[in-house]
């Protein structure tokens, strides 16, 4: 059974359109295409769902991940790493972030509580100065509109990245999920989904 607010089941393709804060303050448009694919891979011993997720800058692939997810029987998803590809100029160039669950210390992070509640905080990375990022529920019962539609039953979290020290804040909708990103100086909303 999906997590309401993490439906990896019923959602399988979803895309976003916005735009992030570069590194001079200038804006940059963002496209991210996300699909669930139809397998698991074994992370660590444990069958894990796979999301495959293409980011893009002005038009140009910057950023293609395979996250790993898993719903343990109490309804807590966990995230078991993620296998990264950074671009530039169409050639792999790196694989910043890439961690997975069971090697060098990294550990499944709890990435969406079966009961999320105001105050609420998880460790949604555990990959030792790898990947680390953390998550608070700040606001839920939450309406969200997007150019997508407008949604209800929303959480709304404030996720930290203390090895970038960045805060950002997501919202994530029932029966939908993810629905927007506030990135500082940024924002990227859920256009399509399916």
């Amino acid at each position: 059974m999906d997590h309401p607010l993490v439906p990896l089941s019923a959602i399988r393709v979803t895309v976003f359109e916005g735009h992030e804060r570069g590194e001079s303050g200038e804006a940059i448009p963002v496209r991210v295409e996300s699909r669930v694919l139809d397998k698991t891979e074994r992370v660590a011993g444990v069958p894990a769902r796979v999301v495959q997720v293409h980011e893009y800058e002005h038009g140009e692939l910057v950023e293609r991940t395979r996250d790993y997810y898993a719903q343990s029987r109490d309804g807590n998803v966990w995230y078991f790493g993620e296998h990264v590809d950074d671009y530039k100029d169409g050639k792999i160039v790196g694989h910043g972030g890439q961690w997975f669950a069971g090697r060098d210390g990294a550990l499944p992070g709890l990435f969406m509580s079966a009961q999320p509640k105001v105050g609420r905080t998880f460790e949604q990375e555990r990959a030792p100065g790898v990947a680390e990022d953390r998550s608070k529920v700040v606001a839920v019962g939450l309406d969200v509109t997007t150019p997508a539609g407008t949604f209800s039953k929303c959480i709304k979290t404030e996720d930290y990245a203390p090895l970038d020290k960045e805060t950002e804040f997501k919202y994530y909708c029932a029966g939908v999920g993810l629905v927007r990103e506030e990135p500082p100086g940024g924002r990227v909303d859920l256009v399509r989904y399916e």
